[in-house]
């Protein structure tokens, strides 16, 4: 074994499954089974990723929440490119309620759908000055309320920003948990719902984290790498999509963390 993984029963075993044979993926899996398969994943994916959050660069809550928007239909990274002079020329929330339209869509522009998105900003800034004397609120109900603010963004917010536990449910984390069998609902409401019944509160933020640092790296949408997947014995969908051959499997692993992932599923090559 791994020297990245840690004895015991607590984590994922490391063996190679049977395509189809998982339990879940015959539809025979209890509730109880699936609880704790989901808590080891967990627990799994928190040595695989000790370092997992929020991969958008932020100082401020209102930072977080301006980069939060702007990553809607686009990644981390352009974001990332976009927010140093945003963050710039407008520090506070009456300076986007103030701002110049066409400066501002120029800037954001690199980040797709830029028009849409500076109305948003606009209007995120003139509600938190109306409303909340230009503090970013920490309520649920009050962030879902602001211009292009979704329950997933409010998420990503109040766990990074203020440390209140939350699942973020983006398109990774669909993903990722309706191939683990964890949960068959499509909305992500009712994704929310299912996963917070099985994955401790305290752990949500992590967890949505672990997830979408999984989805990135070794889970992709198209031929996820199977075959070093360190979660693959508690993965119903193993084989699936994915290569199960070791050696063509990691080829798709390609972040630089990758030898760290590739111990942990105990490829040695």
């Amino acid at each position: 074994m791994s020297s990245s993984r840690q004895s015991g029963s607590s984590l994922t075993p490391q063996k190679r499954p049977v395509v189809g044979a998982h339990r879940a993926a015959r539809g025979e899996e209890t509730a109880l089974a699936r609880t704790r398969r989901a808590r080891r994943i967990n627990r799994t994916l928190a040595v695989a990723y000790p370092d997992a959050h929020a991969e958008l660069d932020f100082r401020t809550p209102l930072e977080l929440l301006v980069a939060t928007v702007l990553s809607a239909q686009t990644t981390d990274v352009r974001v990332n490119q976009v927010t140093p002079r945003l963050f710039a020329t407008y520090p506070t929330a009456a300076a986007y309620a103030r701002a110049n339209r066409a400066e501002l869509e120029e800037i954001i522009r690199p980040t797709g759908f830029y028009r849409a998105k500076a109305g948003h900003l606009i209007g995120l800034g003139t509600q938190l000055e109306q409303r909340f004397d230009g503090v970013v609120p920490r309520a649920l109900e009050d962030l879902i309320s602001l211009p292009g603010v979704g329950r997933k963004t409010a998420h990503v917010v109040r766990g990074n920003a203020f440390d209140l536990p939350g699942l973020t449910v983006d398109t990774h984390f669909q993903r990722l948990v309706h191939r683990w069998r964890l949960t068959a609902e499509k909305d992500p409401v009712a994704i929310e719902r299912d996963l917070a019944e099985i994955i401790e509160k305290k752990e949500w933020t992590l967890f949505s984290h672990r997830v979408i640092w999984h989805g990135r790296r070794v889970c992709h949408a198209k031929s996820p790498a199977c075959g070093v997947c360190m979660i693959a014995a508690d993965c119903p969908a193993y084989g699936e999509s994915g290569p199960t051959e070791p050696a063509a499997a990691a080829k798709r692993v390609t972040s630089p963390d990758r030898r760290h992932l590739l111990d942990m599923a105990g490829w040695e090559a």
